[in-house]
């Protein structure tokens, strides 16, 4: 299958952003004061569930990025 450069720009754009988004959720989701994340200094079912959507969202976002590099570098070897 051969991706176009609008495509392959466009999931390169979706991993990185996917890291930035993910990246700060779990930030603060470490540092959150409100008693969700951890009660009594002991993790929540909330912390894991929302943990386990940023590592699979980092996954993703990562398998995603590298499909859009690929497709980018073989428009550069094609030109």
């Amino acid at each position: 299958m051969k991706l176009n450069r609008t495509a392959s720009w466009f999931l390169a754009a979706f991993g990185v952003w996917s890291w930035v988004v993910w990246v700060t959720f779990a930030k603060n989701l470490f540092k959150d004061a409100s008693g969700l994340a951890f009660d009594g200094g002991k993790p929540t079912a909330y912390l894991w569930i929302h943990l386990t959507l940023a590592i699979v969202s980092f996954i993703l976002g990562t398998v995603i990025g590298a499909i859009g590099l690929r497709g980018i570098r073989a428009h550069r070897r094609a030109a």
